[in-house]
């Protein structure tokens, strides 16, 4: 996916302008470190060139921030995931009036998508990605048209399930890569196992299934090239010994599938989180006939066994209103951090 956008400096060849953007990061660093320890230190990256600084009393900056634009390639699973063209602020906000200096820094940046050609197409979508907890920025985002439809979630390493003191200990077996869970009921013909690259047909479906169910929820879309996308994910996720990959199945058939990358593979969204190592969660599904009966729960649990010996924070997404997700991944551990919040077309921005 696409976060990597928290790297970097603002790289502007006017020194004043370096230092003010990396003053007011600082700041917001501060009231964000506040707010929530997770939160790394803000940076505004360079984007596409238009400056957005709003000025506060006296002539000093109080607020900066970047646009940048981003075209999706036609066969990329990144397509799958949200609009076509994407126009990302990212901004930083050194004062406490936080609703003020945002609404004027996204007005600053609506008039920069309305001089942008190509906003106004249909598949495009301006983005703000915010601080979950900063609640103070919300309804300058309201205003503005942008509607939350993401979250980043974190889970601290040996973190357990609500109401459970711990995950359940792994049979005799597990070191095999496999066991039944001790939950389920004697007979049932459930098995929780640990995927293999032969298992790339039954992880590529699984993964186009969780593309379709959260199509549902207005970002994320399956294209014509989502299904091709995803299986050559499947390959790169099962490649190497013991991946991060489990399969639930009941009576041989796939019921369930979470997988995950490592730290040395996540590196791409570790700049959204102080901690570090990170593992990012990609994938998890449940067949909807199964959906209730404990079987994500157990696949989580085998995921993290596996995460929380190599990794200080698990970062996943899940859909703003996917009913399913938001009460699943509070009960596993895990709590928003980031919200993203989009407007399509990118120039109906308020």
């Amino acid at each position: 996916m696409w976060w990597s956008r928290h790297q970097g400096a603002w790289d502007v060849s006017d020194g004043m302008a370096r230092n003010t953007a990396s003053s007011i990061s600082a700041a917001a660093g501060r009231r964000w470190q506040a707010i929530d320890p997770l939160l790394p230190a803000p940076s505004v990256p360079p984007g596409c060139g238009a400056r957005l600084v709003v000025i506060g009393a006296g002539g000093r900056a109080v607020a900066v921030g970047a646009c940048e634009h981003w075209e999706g390639a036609p066969d990329s699973l990144e397509l799958s995931w949200g609009a076509a063209r994407r126009f990302q602020l990212t901004g930083a906000i050194s004062v406490p009036d936080v609703a003020d200096a945002l609404d004027r820094l996204l007005s600053l940046w609506r008039d920069h998508l309305a001089r942008v050609p190509g906003t106004g197409g249909e598949d495009t979508a301006a983005v703000v990605t915010w601080a979950s907890r900063d609640i103070h920025a919300v309804p300058a985002l309201q205003r503005h048209g942008l509607v939350p439809v993401e979250v980043i979630a974190a889970r601290g390493a040996g973190r357990h399930p609500a109401g459970r003191a711990a995950d359940p200990p792994p049979r005799a077996d597990c070191s095999a890569g496999y066991w039944e869970p001790a939950a389920e009921k004697a007979g049932n013909g459930l098995l929780i196992r640990r995927a293999i690259p032969a298992d790339i047909d039954v992880v590529a479906r699984l993964g186009l299934e969780v593309i379709r169910f959260d199509a549902h929820f207005g970002k994320v879309i399956e294209r014509p090239g989502s299904a091709a996308a995803m299986r050559r994910e499947a390959a790169r996720l099962l490649a190497g010994p013991k991946a991060w990959t489990w399969l639930a199945e009941r009576d041989d058939m796939a019921v369930g599938m979470v997988s995950a990358e490592r730290p040395e593979s996540a590196g791409w969204i570790a700049p959204m989180v102080r901690a570090a190592p990170v593992a990012y969660l990609e994938l998890m599904y449940t067949v909807p006939d199964e959906r209730g009966s404990g079987i994500g729960a157990e696949l989580v649990a085998a995921l993290h066994r596996d995460i929380d010996a190599a990794a200080a924070v698990t970062l996943l997404h899940y859909e703003q209103v996917n009913p399913l997700s938001v009460p699943f991944w509070s009960r596993q551990g895990y709590r928003p951090l980031w919200t993203t919040w989009e407007a399509r077309p990118a120039r109906s921005i308020r």
